[in-house]
């Protein structure tokens, strides 16, 4: 999983205290010390289920926060559970005050993305990033990330950096002859994908790499590295082993297995895994034992360390670094861009 500008959430408590402010603090002072009753705590579901001003009032707050997964609008569920029908109305009516609160108290996130995406340049990729990401951040987050804009800034650059596309020289070198492909060679698309098979992402990744080979097979040429991290203890093992069974002409069938069961890539599972592959065992037991294929493996990682890949998974699309190659979706439109040009 790659890491992004994203940090934690703001806690629901404090969230939710964010939002009182914003809209109890305007239309309940005269009861804004009053604790909750067991009558307003009655009240509240009744007025979700019938799909009063409460729900509302959520709704057009979690599109003013600008995403359904930000803390203010997770505060919003919270607060739209508790307050009564009057509050919520009174609210809905003069919409135009809270937002310009929200504004107020979201205006150190606006402030650091238009900072970021002057210095990082309006039109880049990490820019684009900032703009979609930081609206999800609560502000406290906001205020850590401004306080650090120093270290902050320079590990973006570095990110774009590495949006940009790779050399004409480093595609050929990763998109090589010696290592595991499907498609036609002359295929006016290359995608290279880095992976690990004990990681969780890759596994996910492993069905978009299945989805493109039903639909592009015999439009684009795809291109497996190996990049077993570290912190996979088992990650280097089935590397070797996968490579075995390139040999065999068998790597996809083992592929699939291997991230099937990623969570056992033992030795004995491996070759349990070679014989429903039906792949000649000992030939591959051998390869382990004799670890005929950790220069391959070895070398893949030094290819992926050349280009900058520094986590799993990482794809390529024509040397150029895709954000997200988990969604099938957003890779095929980028396949389709690419077949277009």
């Amino acid at each position: 999983m790659k890491e992004s500008i994203r940090g934690g959430r703001l806690h629901a408590a404090g969230g939710r205290f964010v939002l009182l402010a914003l809209v109890a603090g305007a239309w309940l002072s005269a009861s804004a010390c009053r604790e909750k009753t067991p009558t307003d705590s009655a009240r509240a579901p009744v007025a979700a289920a019938q799909g009063g001003s409460c729900d509302q009032l959520v709704v057009q707050l979690c599109e003013r926060s600008g995403s359904s997964e930000s803390a203010l609008c997770a505060s919003a569920k919270e607060l739209g559970r508790v307050l009564p029908q009057s509050a919520c109305v009174a609210a809905l009516q003069d919409f135009a005050q809270v937002e310009r609160q929200m504004d107020v108290e979201r205006k150190v996130c606006s402030d650091l993305a238009e900072r970021l995406c002057k210095d990082l340049g309006p039109d880049t990729t990490t820019c684009a990033m900032v703009r979609a990401e930081t609206p999800q951040f609560p502000r406290e987050q906001c205020e850590e990330l401004a306080r650090n804009y120093e270290e902050v800034l320079p590990q973006l650059q570095k990110q774009e950096a590495m949006n940009q596309p790779l050399s004409p020289e480093a595609q050929a070198r990763i998109a090589a002859k010696d290592a595991p492909s499907f498609g036609p060679e002359n295929a006016k698309v290359t995608i290279v994908e880095f992976s690990d098979f004990q990681c969780p992402y890759c596994a996910r990744a492993s069905e978009v790499v299945s989805k493109i080979r039903e639909r592009y097979s015999d439009k684009v040429r795809f291109v497996f590295r190996q990049f077993p991290l570290p912190m996979h203890p088992d990650a280097q093992l089935a590397a070797e082993a996968s490579l075995a069974a390139q040999r065999q002409g068998k790597f996809w069938e083992f592929h699939d297995l291997l991230f099937a069961n990623q969570d056992a890539l033992t030795r004995e599972s491996l070759e349990q895994y070679a014989k429903q592959a039906k792949l000649n065992l000992p030939e591959l037991q051998r390869a382990l034992d004799a670890k005929t294929e950790k220069a391959a493996v070895d070398a893949d990682v030094k290819l992926g360390e050349d280009v900058q890949v520094n986590g799993t998974p990482t794809v390529f699309i024509n040397g150029k670094r895709v954000p997200n190659p988990t969604e099938f979706e957003l890779v095929a439109r980028l396949i389709d861009e690419a077949l277009e040009r």
